[in-house]
C-alpha cells in the first residue's frame, strides 16, 4: 500500500471512530499530514451528519457531546441583536413569497460551552408559524430549529461548500502534499458553510438559513 492510500485508509477509520460514540480528549491538530487527513475526515463526517439530518441545533449537540466539547452537551443561541439583513429579492422566489409579505430576520451563534460552532444568518416568513413560536422567536434566544419542532419541518440544502480544506484539491492522486511544520495546524476562522430551506409537512417553504460553521467544531477536549 502506498504513502497516500495508506492516508486514505487512515480518513476513512478516522471517519468510523467519529461516528462510533464519544471521544476522549486530544491534543491539538499537528502540521503534518496524518494530522491533516484526520481532520479533513472530522470536517467531511461533519458535513455529511448535517446534510442528513433537518435539524443543525440537534445535529451540533450530538457532535459537541459525542466529542467532549463542553462539560454539558447543550446548545445556546446567542442572538446578535441590532442588525438586519434585507432578504434578497431573489430568495423571495426561493421562499414562494410575494414582494410586500413580511419576512423577519436573525441571526444568531450557537455555541457549546465556551465554543462557538455556527454563526447563522436566518431569514423567515412568520405568517407561516404559530402565534407562539414567533413570540418566543422575538423574545428568547431560543435556536430556531427547536422553536420550531412542532412543524415536523425538512430541510433541503442548496449549498454545502468546504471553505477550508486540510489538504489540497487532488491530495489522493499525485497533487503535492504540504510540509510538515513544528506546532499545532492553523485552522480559519470559517470552514465549513450550508444554505438551506426549511419547508413544512406540507411542503411550504418557511425559511431560508445561511450557516457558517467554524473553527472550534474541531477543538476536541478544550473546554
Amino acid at each position: 500500500m502506498n504513502s497516500r492510500a495508506f492516508i486514505a485508509a487512515g480518513s476513512i477509520a478516522v471517519m468510523a471512530a467519529t461516528s462510533s460514540g464519544p471521544a476522549t480528549a486530544r491534543e491539538a491538530f499537528g502540521d503534518d499530514v496524518a494530522s491533516r487527513t484526520q481532520a479533513l475526515a472530522l470536517l467531511q463526517t461533519l458535513n455529511a451528519d448535517l446534510l442528513s439530518h433537518p435539524s443543525a441545533t440537534l445535529t451540533l449537540e450530538r457532535w459537541c457531546g459525542d466529542h467532549g466539547l463542553a462539560g454539558e452537551a447543550k446548545i445556546v443561541a446567542n442572538r446578535v441583536k441590532g442588525q438586519d439583513k434585507p432578504l434578497p429579492a431573489a430568495d423571495r422566489e426561493t421562499l414562494a413569497i410575494g414582494p410586500d409579505e413580511p419576512v423577519r430576520y436573525r441571526r444568531v451563534r450557537l455555541s457549546c460551552g465556551s465554543h462557538v460552532l455556527s454563526e447563522a444568518d436566518n431569514w423567515y416568513v412568520p405568517s407561516r408559524l404559530t402565534p407562539e413560536m414567533n413570540q418566543i422567536l422575538d423574545s428568547t434566544d431560543q435556536p430556531f430549529g427547536k422553536v420550531v419542532q412542532a412543524l415536523h419541518f425538512r430541510r433541503q440544502t442548496i449549498s454545502a461548500d468546504l471553505l477550508w480544506s486540510p489538504l489540497p484539491k487532488g491530495w489522493e492522486m499525485e497533487a503535492p502534499l504540504p510540509a510538515s511544520h513544528p506546532g499545532p495546524l492553523a485552522i480559519p476562522h470559517e470552514v465549513l458553510r450550508h444554505r438551506a430551506v426549511l419547508y413544512t409537512e406540507a411542503n411550504q417553504p418557511f425559511s431560508l438559513v445561511v450557516e457558517t460553521y467554524t473553527a472550534d467544531v474541531l477543538a476536541f477536549g478544550k473546554r
